[in-house]
Formats: C-alpha cells, sequence, structure tokens
C-alpha cells in the first residue's frame, strides 16, 4: 500500500496532542497554531488513512478505536523519528555530545580555561575535546571537518571563504631573556642588534613561528638559530635555563616568571598578533558552536575591560 502525500509527520504531531489534551484550543496553543489549522490537520489525516478516527458529538470529537492504535503506534514513530533527526546531526556534527575543539599551547594558561569553563556552564552535558597543536596543522583540522572549531592566531592559514573569524584579542610580541641576563635590563630592545645572539624557536606552522620570522625581517637580520621545538612550553623552560633568546607572546608572561623576563621590542619592530574563533560557515547554526561563539565574545569584552 502507497502511503498518501497527505499523511505528514507534522499532522501525526497535531494529532498525538490532540489525543493527549482531548481540546482543540489547548491542542492549537500548545501547537502555537489556530484551532481552525487543528481541525483541517485531523481532518485531512482520516482522508489520509481513508477511514475516521473521531465522532462528532456535538463540538466536540471523540476518539474511535482506531484513533487510539493510531495514538498507539504513532507515538513510537514519532520518538523514533526524532532519534533519526539526532543521530543524523550528530553524525554531520550538529549538536553532538562531544565538541571537537583545537587551540595553541600558548592559550591554555589563560584563554582556553576560562572559555571552556564559561562553556560548561551553559552546556553541561557536553563533552569537550581539546586538542592543542601548531595554528596550520589546527587550519587543516577544521577543513577536514576533525575539529568543530579552533581558537587560534587570525593570519593568512585562516583566510578562507570556508571559515567564519570572530576576533577576541590581540597580543603583541616580545624578547623572552634569562633573568640573569644582561639584556634583562633594557627597557625596550632594538631587535638589529642582536644578529650574534643565539635564538630558539617553534617549529614552521605555528603563529608565533610565522611572526618571529616577519619580525627579523623587518631588523634585517638573519638569526642564529639553535633549537626549533614543537610546544611553547619547551621553548619558555628553555629560555629560562639560559640556552638562547626567543621571541614570544606577552600572553605567556605569567609562566616562569621568576626566570624569564620579556622586554618590549623598539616600536619599528613590534607586530601584533590576533587571537580568535574560527569555524565553518556550514555549521554556524550548531547549538554547541552557538554556546562557543557567545563564550568567547564574552571573553573578548571581559578582555577589553582589563
Amino acid at each position: 500500500m502507497e502511503i498518501d502525500e497527505e499523511l505528514t509527520l507534522k499532522k501525526i504531531q497535531i494529532f498525538l496532542m490532540f489525543m493527549r489534551y482531548g481540546n482543540l484550543s489547548k491542542t492549537a496553543a500548545e501547537m502555537q497554531i489556530s484551532t481552525v489549522s487543528v481541525h483541517k490537520a485531523l481532518h485531512s489525516l482520516e482522508s489520509a488513512l481513508r477511514c475516521p478516527l473521531f465522532k462528532n458529538e456535538g463540538r466536540n470529537l471523540i476518539p474511535l478505536k482506531s484513533a487510539y492504535v493510531l495514538q498507539e503506534h504513532s507515538q513510537k514513530l514519532v520518538q523514533d523519528m526524532i532519534i533519526t533527526v539526532n543521530k543524523t546531526r550528530e553524525a554531520a556534527g550538529f549538536a553532538a555530545k562531544v565538541l571537537h575543539l583545537g587551540s595553541l599551547y600558548s592559550l591554555t594558561v589563560n584563554t582556553i580555561p576560562n572559555v571552556i569553563s564559561g562553556l560548561k556552564l551553559r552546556r553541561g552535558e557536553l563533552d569537550i575535546q581539546l586538542l592543542l597543536s601548531s595554528n596550520l596543522d589546527l587550519v587543516k583540522k577544521l577543513k577536514s571537518t576533525e575539529l568543530d572549531a579552533i581558537i587560534v592566531a587570525l593570519n593568512d592559514t585562516t583566510d578562507d571563504l570556508d571559515f567564519e573569524r570572530l576576533p577576541m584579542f590581540q597580543d603583541s610580541i616580545y624578547l623572552a631573556v634569562n633573568k640573569n641576563s644582561l639584556l634583562a635590563e633594557e627597557h625596550e630592545i632594538d631587535l638589529s642588534l642582536l644578529k650574534d645572539e643565539t635564538f630558539l624557536t617553534l617549529s614552521k606552522g605555528f603563529a608565533t613561528r610565522n611572526d618571529s620570522d616577519t619580525v627579523f625581517e623587518k631588523a634585517g637580520i638573519d638569526p642564529k638559530v639553535f633549537l626549533q621545538v614543537s610546544d611553547i612550553f619547551t621553548l619558555i623552560s628553555m629560555v629560562s635555563s639560559g640556552v638562547g633568546l626567543a621571541l614570544l607572546p606577552g600572553r605567556i608572561s605569567s609562566i616562569y616568571e621568576s626566570s624569564v623576563r620579556l622586554i618590549p621590542l623598539q616600536a619599528k619592530y613590534q607586530i601584533k598578533q590576533e587571537i580568535g574563533l574560527v569555524f565553518l560557515k556550514s555549521k554556524e547554526r550548531d547549538p554547541n558552536l552557538l554556546a562557543l561563539i557567545a563564550e568567547c565574545r564574552m571573553f573578548a569584552q571581559q578582555y577589553l575591560l582589563e
């Protein structure tokens, strides 16, 4: 038997609501439609099923045995459809129980803990899985939908028509030195005078590495790089041990503050690093992402007030 095209899920939902309340007005109020629309939906349902569901007693509709049979089986039908829709959306990454978030190592000092704690207050049931990596790697994973969103440096790597970007705050690049270094007494640094110093850097693909290369180019020096590392905490530890100098963002100032000093660069070498949330435009209506966006906006507002 072919299913009549007039037999729709919406009409089934209206029918079930009527069976629950037994009243046209209450059903209309609950479904946010008119009583006329409720009556038409029930009548259309009878036509589609080619059998009566109710009998008229005055102005009242009294359910027949057929209505109770339909009610029993259609409740499961609607529930199965809701489960089907939810599972389909989860498979596509919409309103899933897990949010895959990517970020930079340096943002775990302050930004990420604040954003995640606020997000958990908004959506306590959400399981957040955090991946830390380089800007370039995180962007690639977002593009391939391995991640739902990333909080990274907004630069050329995030300049993509498929992405939506939400700026959160700006950070400056400083020269990081061991506190026992003679340079630690300087109030600002002319980077062009440090061409003979030994530097440590992050590996290529990290936003701070890209910004460091830009600053070195501005200063007209080809730095002597002793070591490249793949996370900023190792880099800071090396500076703390006096192995060499490094260019680092100001947000890491609280790490090893007893042994590392961040010195401002002269104005002509200064560079701003913009940090923000990046996600796919195709997912911008996802409830989990909407909650994350709201939390990132709140963080950005609080950052401006500090």
